[in-house]
């Protein structure tokens, strides 16, 4: 379930639009307290070369128990 962000530098007017629109969905799932996967995904791919990034689904869930159950991921850095 990779989605394509358009940025900045790719941004001609027809996908300006575009790029406000993903901007205002990042925006209301951060403010949800729903962190980006992709974001994630190259965290761990980036600090924890060794390690697999969960499944989107083990993600979402490790995410929402955390915010509503106060456990989720350890800080790792």
């Amino acid at each position: 379930m990779a989605k394509r962000k358009v940025t900045e530098t790719q941004a001609e007017p027809e996908n300006l639009i575009s790029l406000w629109f993903g901007r205002v969905a990042d925006t209301a799932r951060l403010m949800c307290g729903v962190p980006d996967y992709d974001t994630y995904v190259a965290h761990v791919k980036k600090t924890h070369p060794d390690q697999e990034a969960m499944t989107y689904e083990a993600f979402f869930e490790n995410r929402m128990n955390a915010k509503f159950n106060g456990g989720g991921m350890k800080a790792c850095c």
